[in-house]
């Protein structure tokens, strides 16, 4: 395992002398700072202010905050019930390799053999083209283990999510601080409109997160400007099937299951939920990309899902796969 230097970008304007990426205006999309900032800021152009509050850049506007607060709600409420938090600063310092509340090790087994994976098959090819670090942006990033694991491989991320509490959300990136020579920026923005200029990153990683948009091609068209050509767009940890029934009856269950448990469906936003053979081809059709699969193994056990599920006359189980789209334009 390599940890690379980081040497200051002098060419690009969309990152700082530092190497950093710089942020976007939410509403005009100008330039307002680099994101090794930490105080608020307010655009030169359209006056709108964006904060930044206990180190998290909140880049969403008026209507979007509006927009969102229904399904950061439930969300929030939901993952809270389910145990998805610590006092205890190691449980998220030893994320995913292991889950030391013991509520949800068969996920964090899939998130940790998912990032060895990418590490192995995505992350080596690509900063063997380059001479300075990675810049990667982690999609999805919730309590931010993702960006912290990228840092200490030496790479620059930025965590991007909605939530931002401090059990499950950016806020609790706050536990990785002491161990890295450099915090890693967060940003609540949505996926649709991410605050960064054009071809900014090496690396788009969608982590666990693509089947909460609305629009497939949309969501991935704008991880695709972002990124630079040569760089690749990952989709990780998002259920696949190869039938849309078995996906539909997945979602049904879910909201069931969320009703009847929680009392409410979780459903304020009508995500997508799932991929399947024809939804990937859509988007490859669409946007000109080309999709290279990985398929981890997750161990006999989960292998085995769908020959149980056949002899009990139940659904197909999902699938997860690694999907990459190299950007070649």
């Amino acid at each position: 395992m390599t940890t690379l230097q980081l040497i200051p970008s002098l060419s690009n304007p969309a990152t700082s002398l530092s190497g950093q990426p710089v942020l976007l205006c939410c509403r005009c999309s100008s330039v307002l700072t680099t994101l090794d900032a930490t105080t608020s800021t307010s655009c030169s152009h359209c006056n709108a202010e964006t904060l930044c509050d206990k180190g998290i850049w909140r880049s969403l506007s008026p209507k979007q905050s509006q927009l969102f607060e229904p399904f950061i709600r439930d969300y929030e409420f939901i993952r809270a019930a389910e145990g998805r938090a610590s006092d205890d600063p190691a449980y998220y310092l030893a994320l995913p390799y292991e889950d030391r509340s013991g509520r949800m090790p068969g996920q964090w087994m899939i998130r940790a053999r998912t990032f060895r994976n990418i590490e192995r098959c995505i992350l080596t090819r690509l900063a063997s083209h380059q001479v300075r670090p990675l810049r990667i942006l982690d999609l999805g990033a919730g309590n931010g283990w993702l960006s912290y694991r990228l840092s200490l491989l030496g790479h620059v991320p930025v965590a991007v999510d909605l939530l931002t509490n401090d059990d499950d959300g950016l806020g609790a990136a706050s536990h990785y601080a002491a161990n890295l020579a450099t915090m890693f920026p967060r940003v609540q923005a949505s996926l649709n409109q991410l605050p960064f200029a054009d071809a900014t990153f090496d690396l788009a990683i969608f982590n666990a997160s693509f089947h909460y948009a609305e629009n497939y091609t949309k969501t991935l068209a704008e991880a695709l400007r972002c990124t630079r050509r040569g760089g690749a767009v990952v989709i990780a940890d998002t259920p696949w099937y190869k039938l849309e029934e078995s996906g539909r009856k997945m979602v049904e269950e879910k909201h069931n299951h969320f009703r009847a448990t929680y009392g409410i469906a979780s459903d304020s936003r009508p995500s997508l939920e799932f991929l399947t053979p024809e939804r990937l081809r859509d988007m490859a059709a669409t946007l000109g990309i080309t999709w290279q699969v990985y398929k981890p193994y997750y161990g006999l056990n989960w292998a085995l899902r769908p020959v149980r599920a056949r002899l009990r006359n139940r659904r197909t189980p999902s699938q997860f796969r690694i999907y990459m789209a190299e950007v070649t334009s």
